[in-house]
């Protein structure tokens, strides 16, 4: 078995104090697991937060020299999510997977302008199926990234589908319909156990659905996981309802890593 991808951080970039507590957290519990690769993860802006007085982060100079400090320190591939074609290009020149969010995964040209930075600088591009889309949905999406991207450096990504108001569901025969496109896929671990707009002025969620999901989900045959953490979630200035508490990270990662073995023997 090759190692299991975990994308792990918190989910906006609240401060470099922050950001570098976490990796050295996932540096010195969670890499040493057997059977892991970790990629650090974190938004240098939420654009799309319930509130327009809620937090959405850094921006992306500040946000890039936070991750860019990660990288230079404890030497972690990385990830974020960009939000506007023009931003495709400077993400990856510093980050190792582009992530596009779930609300603008049909947009051609973010597709289009993110797979050609992952050809330029050798990335990957990881898109988030949208909570409105079928699983079969995202074969064109795939065609779209297909276009400049070979499949191996495309990855498809679970994050839950709108189930009646501020509720989302996992179809975890989603994995089995999304790798049938010739790409990988990732649980989304976090935000697929949201409710959207479920306090009023934020999201709620169901972080005690964590575990059992992505367990299912990669008893499923989901390739990867996706997991934001942080030291406090219930302070946490982004999806504090759904983050995980690190100390939790490493029994979930291990357990997680071991039920994939079983299921690619």
């Amino acid at each position: 078995m090759h190692n299991m991808d975990f994308f792990l951080g918190p989910c906006v970039l609240e401060s470099e104090e922050l950001a570098l507590e976490i990796a050295k957290y996932l540096k010195e519990n969670i890499e040493p697991l057997e059977g892991v690769n970790v990629f650090f993860k974190g938004s240098y802006d939420k654009a799309n937060r319930t509130s327009v007085d809620s937090f959405r982060g850094p921006g992306l100079t500040e946000g890039l020299n936070i991750l860019q400090k990660v990288k230079d320190t404890y030497g972690f591939p990385l990830i974020t999510d960009f939000h506007d074609p023009d931003q495709a290009m400077p993400v990856a020149e510093v980050v190792d997977v582009l992530q596009i969010p779930a609300f603008l995964c049909r947009q051609t040209d973010m597709i289009l302008a993110g797979a050609k930075a992952c050809k330029k600088f050798g990335r990957k591009l990881k898109i988030k199926k949208g909570q409105f889309l079928s699983p079969s949905d995202t074969k064109q999406i795939v065609e779209k990234a297909a276009t400049i991207l070979d499949r191996d450096s495309i990855l498809l990504t679970e994050r839950g589908t709108s189930f009646g108001y501020n509720n989302l569901i996992v179809d975890m025969a989603s994995f089995q319909v999304m790798k049938s496109f010739g790409v990988k896929t990732v649980h989304d671990a976090t935000h697929c156990v949201q409710q959207p707009g479920g306090l009023g002025t934020i999201t709620g969620g169901k972080r005690d659905q964590i575990f059992v999901l992505a367990k299912a989900a990669v008893a499923a045959g989901a390739d990867a996981v996706f997991m934001e953490c942080h030291p406090d979630p219930d302070k946490a200035k982004s999806d504090s309802t759904t983050c995980l508490q690190l100390e939790k990270l490493p029994e979930i990662v291990s357990t997680l890593v071991k039920l994939k073995m079983i299921v690619d023997k």
